[in-house]
């Protein structure tokens, strides 16, 4: 095992050696490979979803390059290696997980939950971040999905009081907001229409957490089924020999009632 992560250490150096290695792999920086980063952290997951373990396996090792690419650059300006990468998030697993590394005891979920992110403060408060005013919800990063970064600012918030205390107010703002996208839409402002949107979908996120439902997963489902309901319908028309503009809306829609009864017994 530890023969082959050297492998791949000695690999990628080759690779980025100035008059040997490869051009495209030596005239990459940490900022180029960022698209590449986030495509192969989304390939793990579809792999996963698919329960495809041979791919997962190979996915992984398209990430663990990512890691690795990233290291050898930063060794090459005199940042960090990747050992130090390792020796980094080893110590971050012992340090936040201190009922199982010393003699801490919890009892339930919560008080492991809690406990994660008092260390993951403390770890903010050590980090010399040049903000202009400390904020608990520092340290959020920006370029997460949005549903992902919402529900993470909302658990930060309601870590410290700033929640409602169950699910039916949740319920009721739900409903505020939707009148609210409604009046902007009558309104004809756009830009109006725009925010309201977005405090529709806040509010919505803040729902799911109430119900220990996890928003960016939840949608990711619900879009894997229309695309099966709608590619139902896409067969049932084509065998009718028709298009899919040829059809009226409410065509489509029964079509729509149909695909709903077919698919749910599979």
């Amino acid at each position: 095992m530890l023969k082959n992560t050297q492998k791949l250490l000695d690999i990628m150096s080759r690779l980025r050696h100035p008059e040997e290695g490869c051009a495209w792999d030596v005239k990459q920086d940490f900022t180029s490979l960022i698209p590449y980063l986030i495509e192969e952290a989304y390939e793990v997951v579809d792999a996963i979803e698919r329960n495809d373990l041979d791919d997962l396996r190979l996915e992984l090792g398209d990430l663990l390059l990512q890691v690795v690419f990233h290291s050898q650059i930063a060794e090459e300006q005199g940042l960090f290696t990747f050992e130090q990468v390792s020796e980094g998030i080893c110590d971050k697993l012992i340090r936040r997980h201190p009922h199982v590394f010393s003699d801490a005891v919890f009892t339930t979920d919560e008080e492991r939950h809690q406990a994660w992110e008092q260390a993951k403060a403390i770890e903010r408060q050590g980090k010399n971040k040049a903000e202009e005013q400390e904020s608990v919800l520092s340290g959020v990063a920006r370029n997460l999905p949005a549903l992902i970064e919402c529900e993470k600012i909302q658990d930060r918030a309601a870590n410290h009081g700033f929640d409602w205390p169950d699910a039916l107010p949740v319920f009721d703002k739900v409903l505020e907001e939707l009148d609210e996208v409604k009046e902007a839409w009558q309104s004809g402002d756009q830009a109006h229409i725009q925010e309201e949107i977005g405090d529709l979908l806040l509010v919505a996120v803040n729902l799911a957490r109430h119900l220990n439902v996890n928003a960016e997963v939840a949608l990711k489902e619900s879009t894997k089924k229309f695309s099966r309901r709608f590619q139902h319908i896409e067969q049932q028309v084509k065998a009718s020999g028709l298009n899919l503009k040829d059809c009226e809306l409410a065509e489509l829609d029964a079509l729509w009632d149909q695909a709903k009864q077919a698919l749910s017994k599979k």
